[in-house]
């Protein structure tokens, strides 16, 4: 049987899928393409993993921006640029939040993703803002629960 499950992974991959799942249901373990599952399960936590790392890039950017230069702008830029801001953070919160429910094993590796992403978050702010690199800290200046807060704003009181 496993020849044939091995053979539908590269043919029909929804019902691939549906079969390993009956198999898992009625205890049928021998049956099941254990290969391609463990590559699924794999390619399934690196992808999740990727989503947060990007939004919270994203995230971390505006924050930055939002704290480093939106005070220094135009009246009329300040409108028009902290709209576009909010509603990019206020966006990003709401899919990071609901990525979380979905998925609440990335809570444990939230604190390691935002340090392993906050240098391309300066990157990214420092390209978008034409601000040095030196003007953010060289480590995030927010905690994990401020990220998340949907009423933080950097530098707003």
């Amino acid at each position: 049987m496993t020849a044939p499950l091995n053979a539908l992974y590269e043919t029909n991959y929804s019902s691939w899928a549906q079969r390993n799942a009956e198999l898992l249901r009625e205890r049928r373990f021998e049956e099941l393409d254990i290969e391609h599952l463990l590559e699924e399960l794999s390619d399934m936590g690196k992808s999740e993993r990727h989503e947060l790392e990007s939004r919270l890039l994203v995230l971390l950017a505006h924050l930055l921006k939002w704290h480093y230069q939106y005070h220094t702008l135009a009246e009329r830029w300040r409108e028009f640029k902290g709209d576009s801001w909010r509603a990019t953070i206020i966006e990003q919160r709401k899919r990071l939040t609901l990525r979380l429910r979905k998925s609440p094993g990335l809570k444990s590796i939230l604190d390691a993703a935002i340090e392993d992403i906050y240098p391309d978050a300066v990157d990214l702010a420092s390209d978008e803002t034409g601000l040095p690199q030196a003007t953010f800290p060289s480590e995030c200046p927010y905690r994990t629960e401020q990220v998340l807060d949907k009423t933080f704003y950097p530098g707003s009181k």
